[in-house]
């Protein structure tokens, strides 16, 4: 295929009815800490705060996670409640320190976040820009304020807010006007953010979640891998927006999916179906999970780009009508090197 054929074609994607599915990869890639880097932390930095019982279930898993995986390891051996609730401790901490560091480059105007220019390029529907993400970190709110956007998270209020969905999306009514017997609502453009794994800014207060966008010394409300995230996924805030999340996949006429494995149960319940069934995805990551390869191995409705390498040379592997074509010297796989070539030509 040639390059300016593909550009096309990508081009022609961000288009109605997307909807955008954001995994580890693109935090990964402004800098956050993926899951081997947060095993490493655990390993680290966790049996100094353990109980006798917990010290002996993490020598039991340590090997495992340093052997597998993390995310394996807590799948074959579940953590004790007590011991799961120093993992998502260690999590938070690991993460909120490294997503200090580029919020302060945000905020200095030393960075831009790449989410935040991809926003420029995709069409903002009066009912908002639907974004699902497996993330903790506060990065896509982050980006989407600074696009000059709203962010609706289904919570109001800026200290302790409280989840309240109706609440949240009338806060972004700028006028009400009155066209013959029908009533006409002007929305705020915004960004609506679905976490149904959590976020650092959430808590529980009085037996309720809350939102609160600054550091306590309490627990943080967010799922870490393992068998036990499949239970707590059925608890508020998480079901709601698990809830949202799966409407809005029900109804994406395309999705864009940027850093994501396809190896969640939470979403992969709404997800792989609607793109088996045949609407348009693209797909950006770094290294192809082995579940999103056979999805662009085995579906032509599907383009997914990695990083390549052919005789030496660097670029991009894309798969398009289920055939693997190399692209040199360009990384189409990173979204800012797509959104310079593709989206800005």
């Amino acid at each position: 295929m040639e390059l300016d054929d593909l550009k096309s074609l990508l081009q022609r994607h961000f288009t109605d009815g997307l909807v955008t599915v954001v995994g580890s990869g693109l935090s990964c890639a402004e800098g956050l800490p993926g899951m081997e880097a947060l095993a490493a932390y655990l390993q680290a930095t966790i049996e100094a705060g353990l109980t006798d019982d917990d010290k002996a279930l993490w020598a039991e898993l340590s090997p495992m996670i340093t052997a597998n995986g993390l995310e394996a390891a807590l799948l074959a051996k579940p953590p004790s409640a007590t011991l799961e609730a120093a993992i998502v401790a260690k999590t938070a901490e690991l993460i909120a320190q490294r997503e200090r560091e580029i919020v302060t480059e945000i905020f200095n105007r030393t960075r831009t976040l790449r989410f935040t220019i991809l926003l420029k390029h995709i069409l903002k529907p009066t009912t908002g820009v639907p974004v699902i993400t497996t993330n903790y970190d506060r990065l896509i709110e982050i980006a989407s304020e600074e696009a000059g956007l709203g962010v609706d998270t289904l919570f109001v209020g800026q200290f302790a807010g409280h989840l309240n969905e109706q609440e949240s999306r009338l806060s972004f009514c700028r006028e009400v006007t009155l066209k013959g017997k029908n009533v006409q609502y002007r929305y705020r453009p915004r960004v609506n953010v679905f976490k149904p794994h959590g976020s650092l800014d959430w808590y529980y207060r009085e037996g309720k979640p809350v939102s609160y966008a600054g550091d306590l010394p309490l627990p943080r409300l967010i799922i870490t891998p393992g068998l036990n995230k499949f239970r707590n996924g059925y608890e508020s805030p998480f079901d709601r927006h698990r809830e949202r999340a799966n409407g809005a996949i029900d109804k994406a006429s395309r999705f864009l999916v940027l850093g994501y494995g396809f190896n969640d149960d939470h979403l992969e319940t709404h997800l792989t179906p609607r793109i088996r069934s045949g609407v348009p995805t693209l797909l950006l990551t770094h290294t192809l999970s082995d579940n999103a390869r056979k999805l662009a191995q085995e579906h032509a409705n599907v383009i997914a780009i990695q990083q390549g390498f052919v005789a030496g040379k660097d670029g991009s592997s894309v798969f398009v009508n289920k055939t693997d074509h190399f692209v040199p010297n360009l990384a189409l796989w990173d979204l800012a090197a797509f959104i310079s070539e593709v989206l800005e030509p």
